[in-house]
């Protein structure tokens, strides 16, 4: 034997080694894994986040993962053969189809490579489609995205998926939001996010290729009636409705009218400007070209910017999202969701304060969830308790739905561990919390020959029917406040109903400064 050459060792030789049999370990825990979750998932009813990233990501990468520990071990067997003197092995395997127990295992080689290469091809379909589904983006990474999963369930568009209007159809956005992925994974690995997670995404693709194939922007709309409820901070709760025909307008000059607040996304015009901060709040710069091709610059009196500083900053074209700036991930005031909740039947009105207590117990500062919701049962329960014992007696069971009711509120809109609320995401529909409208429509942005984006409430809405008018009549000069405000009757709303800092009465109110707001604005 010692003058014969020895026979070149085949691939279950080679394969006995250290490192392939880890290897082969890895591949084979790996196929049965994915073989018994592919049978679970055809067969189970509820969906797991984690269960497709599991089964057709993380899986076949161990698979694969497997695989090439075997090839290397057999790699390095080889190679420790070939340096031993008394072994003889030609530098390449030789095939030979002649000799039968070659074409087994070529045999089994083809139809394993077969299966691996369909399972592959299975698994990166499935992979594919997940990474684009709801759960996924809301739920795999549930610590992060917790605040906008949360709040997209119980949005408008709470049945359009994710990817619908992130990434949208096409190749170039599909890869540009799987790098933009790749960057966020990274940040969540290494618990570099940013909380609360910012907004808006200055990289979101144009409205018209998202929002426009659902919504028909050269759509005349006309009026729409909206109905206002408003509960007071008073003992009675009381209720307030303001009835209002927005106008909403829009349209295409050739086939009909154009009015409206619509007419900002009219196709024949074009609105550009320039936003001084990251949310775009601060817009010291307009330009408006309409459809005659006339172009009007307006510059805000108060923050001008210099002609250098306009030349070399960047300008936005206005689409649907820079109104419609909070489409389905909406954080809802605390006081705008108690008044919801009490419209909706979800609260009883004839709890004492409740509308007050509520308020006072979402609006404080929480460290934790879990802290929140104890902290608004035990305040609620108390106060029921201690003020008013025939009360809770006799509707204990209200005032418990009302606990409950005001826990979902503020697990549905505020987000301590993420520091996010209604505060840290301004809502540019309207101008009560925020500027908004009133960003542009303030009454202080002017051209050079003196023409004045105006502030006239009645460009946008006619007041109906107020309930706290003495007579419900339709109203068709401006919006009138209920309470009597004297010198400071030309404030914006959001000068008071202000966010993101805690609320400041704009009359230095000193010694009564405790007080609470009804007992100065008492209704009569």
């Amino acid at each position: 034997m010692s003058e014969e050459k020895r026979p070149a060792p085949g691939v279950r030789r080679l394969i006995q080694n250290y490192i392939s049999f880890v290897g082969l370990v890895i591949a084979f825990t790996s196929l049965a894994c994915i073989f018994l979750l592919i049978i679970i998932d055809l067969t189970r009813e509820t969906e797991n986040p984690y269960f497709g990233i599991v089964t057709y990501v993380l899986l076949p990468g161990a698979l694969i993962f497997g695989l090439l520990v075997v090839i290397v071990g057999m790699i390095r067997e080889r190679r420790r053969r070939r340096l031993d003197p008394d072994s003889e092995l030609s530098p390449y395997p030789k095939i030979d189809f002649n000799d039968s127990r070659q074409r087994r295992i070529a045999a089994v080689m083809l139809i394993s490579t077969f299966l691996f290469v369909s399972m592959s091809a299975f698994g990166s379909y499935q992979a594919y489609h997940y990474t684009e589904s709801v759960e996924f983006c809301g739920k795999a990474c549930h610590s992060v995205m917790s605040p906008e999963f949360t709040a997209f369930q119980v949005s408008p568009h709470a049945k359009t998926r994710c990817v619908d209007c992130h990434v949208g159809s096409g190749a170039q956005w599909y890869a540009r939001s799987k790098l933009a992925g790749t960057r966020q994974l990274i940040a969540l690995m290494t618990g570099s996010f940013s909380r609360p997670i910012p907004t808006p995404v200055h990289n979101l693709r144009p409205a018209d290729q998202t929002c426009g194939h659902c919504h028909w922007s050269e759509k005349f709309h006309g009026a729409k009636l909206k109905t206002f409820n408003h509960y007071a901070y008073d003992e009675q709760n009381t209720h307030r409705q303001i009835r209002m025909l927005i106008s909403v307008g829009g349209g295409n000059p050739n086939t009909g009218p154009v009015s409206g607040i619509h007419w900002h996304m009219n196709t024949a015009n074009e609105i550009d400007f320039i936003s001084t901060d990251e949310q775009r709040q601060a817009i010291p710069w307009i330009r408006v070209k309409d459809r005659q091709g006339n172009v009007t610059e307006y510059y805000d009196r108060n923050r001008p910017l210099a002609a250098d500083q306009i030349e070399s900053a960047s300008k936005r074209r206005m689409d649907c999202v820079d109104c419609h700036n909070r489409p389905t991930h909406i954080y809802v005031p605390p006081d705008a969701a108690v008044n919801q909740s009490f419209a909706a039947g979800r609260l009883d009105p004839s709890l004492p304060y409740l509308k007050r207590e509520s308020l006072a117990t979402l609006t404080r500062q929480y460290n934790t969830t879990p802290e929140a919701v104890s902290n608004i049962a035990s305040h609620l329960d108390q106060f029921y308790k201690t003020n008013y014992s025939d009360v809770y007696s006799s509707k204990n069971s209200s005032i418990k739905s009302a606990i409950t009711e005001i826990q979902r509120i503020f697990q549905t809109y505020t987000f301590p561990e993420m520091k996010t609320d209604w505060q840290t995401h301004p809502n540019n529909i309207g101008h009560f919390y925020f500027n908004g409208c009133f960003r542009c429509h303030d009454g202080e942005h002017v051209s050079k020959t003196g023409k004045i984006v105006r502030n006239d409430c009645n460009l946008c809405h006619t007041v109906l029917s107020d309930s706290a008018a003495p007579r419900p009549t339709v109203n068709t000069e401006s919006f009138k406040h209920p309470v009597d405000l004297g010198a400071l009757a030309d404030r914006k709303c959001e000068s008071c109903h202000k966010a993101n800092a805690p609320f400041q009465h704009p009359i230095n109110l000193g010694d009564i400064s405790a007080f609470q707001c009804v007992e100065c604005h008492a209704r009569e």
